[in-house]
């Protein structure tokens, strides 16, 4: 069964820095695109950032670049968020989900038209 746990999320203070992991289970994240979600509340469920699958570029959405690194460990099957510099409007909760398509459409269109596979995930909370 497809799986795929988010782990690392907490309460940080603004300007502080959190990674996040994404453990997938029964499949071989290498072999797939993966991206990460962010759902804040009131707010529709945005595109952070992506890994593609075959060359590993990453791609990030606009309002992002600059604080946020997508990474791979292919030995752990894990993909990591780095995330720099935290704001309060940064706090949502944060999804990891497998892509079927390529990166740039989830910042272009609805994520659920291209995920196939969510996690469950983790909260973010950036408060003083």
């Amino acid at each position: 069964q497809v799986q795929l746990v988010e782990s690392g999320g907490g309460l940080v203070q603004p300007g502080e820095s959190l990674r996040l992991s994404c453990a997938a289970s029964a499949f071989t994240l290498a072999y797939y695109t993966v991206g990460w979600f962010r759902q804040a509340p009131g707010k529709e469920r945005e595109g952070v950032s992506c890994i593609a699958s075959n060359d590993g570029m990453a791609d990030y959405a606009d309002s992002l670049k600059g604080r946020f690194t997508i990474s791979r460990d292919n030995a752990k099957n894990t993909v990591y968020l780095h995330m720099n510099n935290l704001t309060p409007m940064d706090t949502a909760t944060y999804y990891c989900a497998r892509v079927n398509g390529p990166c740039r459409a989830i910042f272009t269109s609805s994520p659920d038209l291209w995920v196939d596979s969510w996690g469950q995930g983790t909260q973010v909370t950036v408060s003083s």
